[in-house]
């Protein structure tokens, strides 16, 4: 899953990102409203953590914006003690939580789970399932038959897309801006080396699960007799 932090206390911001990276989070971090809104504008997060106070462009100006342009992705807002109104506004302009500072990391991973559990999403904590394979984000382990093995983060960020996206087809495109972001360089040959790692770890799993590729559309994942 990827997350945005839209934080100007760039120590903060960095703190956080290295938190949620150790908990299998994909991250990108910007440090005022501009960027934030155009961030997060790209549909490709799964939640953002929004400060109130930001430079060019307060939060609630920020999450005011994205719900009128119908970005509905969860927002969890970080405010300052004493911000009472502030935490009014936000959850009247459609944030789903808010967290004061100082917080304990626990508290904070525990409501974005509980807003992404909100969304429908499944959480890195829970196993994620299709056919018969089991996906654990939370410690990269990919299980089947009573057989499991170690993902690399990009190997299970890829697979949790894909499992999520049950029998849709996913571009390279939405693959690169998912795991990697809108404007990476990337190419698509990264996501083809990937591909075929998934592949050959299914087969080693002898899966009834395989990743069929649509030539010029992109990849589904499918479940065999």
């Amino acid at each position: 899953m990827r997350l945005l932090i839209v934080e100007d206390e760039v120590h903060l911001a960095e703190a956080l990102t290295q938190i949620l990276k150790k908990h299998n989070y994909s991250v990108d971090a910007v440090h005022d409203g501009q960027s934030g809104l155009d961030n997060a504008m790209s549909g490709i997060y799964d939640l953002i953590l929004l400060d109130i106070m930001l430079p060019e462009m307060d939060g609630i100006t920020v999450l005011k914006t994205m719900r009128s342009k119908g970005i509905a992705t969860p927002v969890i807002l970080l405010t300052a003690k004493g911000e009472i109104s502030d935490k009014i506004s936000g959850l009247d302009y459609g944030a789903d939580d808010y967290v004061a500072k100082p917080f304990s990391t626990e508290e904070l991973m525990a409501r974005i789970r509980a807003a992404l559990r909100r969304k429908g999403e499944v959480v890195p904590e829970d196993a994620l399932k299709f056919g018969d394979i089991e996906l654990n984000a939370a410690n990269l382990k990919l299980a089947c038959g009573g057989k499991e093995l170690k993902l690399i983060l990009k190997e299970s960020e890829l697979l949790e897309l894909l499992m999520s996206r049950k029998n849709a087809v996913t571009s390279k495109e939405q693959i690169i801006e998912k795991l990697w972001g809108f404007d990476s360089e990337v190419e698509h040959n990264n996501v083809e080396v990937y591909i075929s790692f998934l592949r050959k770890k299914l087969v080693f799993l002898h899966a009834a699960v395989r990743i069929n590729t649509i030539r010029g559309v992109g990849y589904v994942l499918e479940a065999t007799s």
